[in-house]
């Protein structure tokens, strides 16, 4: 799935756009705990959350994360921006909450991590 449908799914806003939207996520984890995602997200994936401090930037480098989307309206503290424009990882914003986020994701089609076995 591009970053482009994951934006139209969720109805997202773009808070840092370093990539191309075209960009395809292969799967999806939800989380607000770091050190889960440090565990269980693979490469290439897309990270729902709702922690907005520069640490999640931190961790998705990383753990080779593809785009951070932020949850429940949440908005990133501009060091959070300035961190992902530096490190080249996309923002997004979406005013749904994380139930609803992934659900809609998985609905159309968006493999959560431990299902997922391409490479």
């Amino acid at each position: 799935m591009t970053l482009k449908e994951v934006k139209e799914i969720l109805n997202a806003e773009v808070i840092v756009n370093t990539a191309d939207l075209e960009t395809e996520v292969k799967m999806c984890c939800g989380c607000d705990l770091m050190s889960d995602v440090l565990s269980f997200v693979k490469a290439g994936s897309l990270l729902l959350t709702g922690l907005v401090n520069a640490q999640v930037v931190r961790t998705a480098e990383v753990s080779e994360i593809k785009a951070i989307c932020f949850v429940r309206g949440k908005t990133p503290f501009e060091e959070t921006i300035n961190l992902a424009k530096e490190k080249g990882i996309p923002l997004l914003t979406t005013k749904l909450p994380m139930y609803e986020s992934c659900g809609k994701l998985y609905q159309k089609g968006l493999p959560g991590c431990s299902e997922y076995k391409g490479s």
